[in-house]
Parts: C-alpha cells; structure tokens; sequence
C-alpha cells in the first residue's frame, strides 16, 4: 500500500532530482561523483544524489552493492577517496563523525547499537547532547544549570519517545525490550541529535508486517513532524515503494537508477540487477 501519493521530481542545477515542492529550498544534502576504494578494489564509485528538505529516499540495492558504506562515507565513518559530500551547501570533508553529527545527520545501524544496561531515558539523552551546554563543572557540583538542562532533557526524552508510544518504557533497560521496541528506540536516539538528515540503515529488520506497517506510519510522521530528509537502506520492497518518494538503486557501488516508485518498478536496467534478466512484464 502506497501511503505517499507520488509526486513530482525535478532537476536542480547538478542534474540531480528533488522532490518538485522542495524546489527553491537549499538542498539538504547532495553528493557529486562519491567513490572509495579499499586497496584495488572500488566499493563506491560516481555516487550522486540530491536531497531535498523534506524528501524521503530508499537506497536499494542487491546485497554487497555498497550501501551501508554509503552510509560510513556521509557520516564519516570512512573518508572518501574521491568526490564531495554537502550538507546544507556546506562541504563536510575535513569533518568527523561527531562534527558531521552536530552539523545535522544522524543514522541507524543495521546491527542496533545502543547502551544496553542504561535506562531507555538515558540512551535518549546522549542523543541530546548536541542541545546540552552545561560544563564538567556544573555537572560535578551540580549546580542549577545543570538540574535545569537535566529538567529540560527529562522532558525532551519523554516527548520524543510518546512519536512511537514508549514514554511509559522510559524506566526500563534499553537491553530488556523487545527486539522492535530496541529499533525504534534507536531511531528516537537519532532524532534526539536534531538531525536534518536521518539516516535509517534496514529499520525493518526483524519485524513482523505488523510492526512494518506501524515504522512506515511513523517515518512519514517523523518527516512531516521534524520537516527533515529521511534516507534509508531497506531489503522490505512493500515499505520502499510505500512511503519512498525517490528511489536511487545501487548495483556495485554504482548508482544506475533514480526515479519515482512506479519509474523504478519498470526501469528494465533495474529488473536485471534484481532478477539477473528481463523478463517479459516483469517488475520489482
């Protein structure tokens, strides 16, 4: 079930394509000719995408395609070899993992990496420190800055937990929930760092259609609520052609596809990634 209508993609000034209501806004993120090598071998090459505001991207592709290292190279778990990635129209290279966080994208992982013997509220609160000003000092003595920051992140966490209904989870361990519910609290950590760009690594993975059907729901809710940019890498093709406006298909390391749902489904080029011919009538 298509829960966003399709919508017009337009040309920006790179030849890359925005969503048509995002035309005139500064693109979010756009990369130009992208690649690493790792040694002789090529995992990424020639890699360009634009981004608008509130646009929500699939990167599919088939398996060892280059995906997730698309993922290190924006938010600098790799530097790239070639090419430059901006982030508001600002150049990132030079930047690290931590400065490209503050400077606005935030990610999943495919394998969930949160702080299993902390709190739910307190796996929250480190995405928050982006927000938080107290110094060492203030923390230490405890002085009223910082029971005034830690006030305000209580209720930030709180609030930022009630988009999937977890508030009342807020007590628990992050590592005692259940394995959907680690998922989207991972999610939450991201959106705790104020990202304007999310960046969401296989965020099905492991759940059932039910638990699918209710992310896809609250990734359009995230966007619409936060008005920012969601990029995801997702194997689920029902949650891809859902809610995905775009759609960018890599096949090694190579982006050889970007279109709207209905244009990828019957990209022939695409079919024969996927399906290793065309088939008469075939599509994703």
């Amino acid at each position: 079930m298509n829960k966003n209508p399709e919508i017009e993609l337009v040309d920006v000034p790179s030849g890359n394509k925005i969503p048509a209501r995002d035309f005139g806004k500064p693109i979010v993120l756009e990369t130009t000719h992208l690649g690493i090598d790792f040694g002789g071998l090529t995992a990424v090459d020639d890699f360009s995408i634009a981004m608008g505001a509130t646009e929500i991207t699939g990167l599919i592709g088939p398996n060892g395609a280059g995906k997730t290292t698309i993922f290190n190279l924006l938010t600098k778990v790799y530097q790239q070899s070639r090419g430059t990635i901006f982030l508001n129209g600002k150049d990132t290279a030079g930047m690290n993992t931590v400065q490209v966080n503050q400077a606005g994208i935030a990610r999943t992982f495919q394998n969930i990496r949160l702080f299993d013997d902390l709190t739910v509220e307190d796996n929250v609160k480190i995405g928050l420190h982006n927000s938080m000003s107290y110094g060492m000092g203030s923390g230490i003595l405890r002085l009223p800055k910082y029971w005034k920051e830690e006030k305000q992140a209580h209720e930030r966490a709180l609030e930022l937990l009630s988009i999937f209904d977890m508030q009342d989870m807020a007590k628990y361990t992050a590592g005692s929930l259940p394995y959907g519910a680690q998922r989207r609290l991972e999610i939450v950590r991201a959106l705790a760092t104020s990202p304007k760009v999310l960046l969401l690594d296989e965020p099905a993975a492991g759940m059932n259609p039910s638990e699918t059907s209710e992310l896809m729901e609250n990734i359009l809710k995230i966007r619409d609520t936060f008005q920012i940019a969601v990029l995801l890498i997702e194997h689920d093709m029902n949650l891809v052609m859902g809610i995905c406006e775009s759609i960018a298909v890599l096949n090694f390391g190579k982006v050889i596809a970007k279109g709207t749902p209905s244009q990828i489904q019957n990209n022939p080029e695409v079919i024969e990634a996927y399906l290793g011919k065309k088939k008469e009538g075939a599509g994703l």
